[in-house]
């Protein structure tokens, strides 16, 4: 994510495009280098030789051999065309040549494309006759992540994800809070009775911390219920409770990416 943030980052300061790209059946393109057999698949039995079986000809989703293939192919003809692998991000590709730069960007199935030069951006239509690609023109929802074009940048948000969240646990139409978590006081007692569904809490304690990629205001409390995952109490399950409400009332807080100074800054608590 902090990939994604700085691609468009780097796309607003150049005044690039940033195309999205997806490809459909991803893990069927990859080549299969090992000898792989399944059963023969109900409704295709061979009634002569019912206890043959198939030797796989190519990838099928479910293989353990697919996501790695369909990327190993995707990227050696990404580095045939001249890209490099970035030492700080292996999914993402640089292409840096005679002053042109484009960067690739893969996550999974799911492409960012952005670059300096055009002209070099159309020749890598070539994906088209190796893949099925399709382009989905200008960023707009990458990964859940609703990408707006503004006048002074990009805005980030995840408001469609945040509703489907508050339905999911039933708060859609619940009030709203003016904060995210409520002052605890030291000696105030917490109830240790086990929360009675874990794997609802881990469930939307994992949804809250993804929200929290464009919602850094609700970070700290992410963070603190994530912690109880393994062994969630009622008094824990209240705590995520709580921040529901908060979310309700702030469905289109986001993050604002603008111009500004591009030199790197480090804080640290230590001295």
């Amino acid at each position: 994510m902090t990939t994604i943030r700085m691609l468009l980052t780097l796309a607003l300061h150049r005044n690039c495009s940033t195309l999205q790209l997806d490809v459909s059946n991803a893990f069927l393109h990859g080549d299969l280098t090992e000898n792989i057999y399944m059963r023969q698949p109900p409704g295709f039995i061979d009634k002569h030789r019912p206890t043959h079986v198939c030797k796989l000809q190519k990838l099928l989703y479910g293989l353990k051999q697919a996501p790695r293939q369909w990327f190993q192919k995707l990227t050696d003809f990404l580095l045939q065309f001249g890209f490099r692998f970035s030492r700080s991000d292996p999914s993402i590709l640089i292409f840096n040549k005679h002053q042109i730069q484009l960067y690739f960007l893969i996550y999974v199935d799911d492409i960012l494309l952005t670059g300096n030069n055009s002209p070099m951006i159309q020749e890598l239509h070539q994906l088209h006759s190796h893949f099925a690609l399709k382009q989905l023109g200008p960023v707009s929802l990458f990964l859940v992540i609703q990408t707006i074009k503004t006048k002074t940048g990009f805005f980030l948000h995840q408001t469609h994800y945040a509703q489907q969240l508050l339905h999911t646990t039933g708060l859609a139409e619940c009030s709203s809070a003016p904060t995210p978590i409520t002052p605890t006081k030291a000696n105030q007692l917490e109830s240790n009775t086990p929360f009675s569904d874990p794997q609802l809490y881990r469930k939307l304690a994992g949804s809250l911390q993804y929200l929290s990629i464009t919602r850094p205001d609700i970070a700290f409390i992410a963070n603190r219920i994530c912690q109880h995952m393994h062994a969630p109490t009622e008094h824990h399950f209240q705590m995520l409770k709580r921040l529901l409400p908060y979310i309700k009332g702030s469905l289109h807080y986001g993050l604002p990416i603008t111009l500004g100074n591009l030199q790197l800054r480090c804080y640290t608590d230590a001295d």
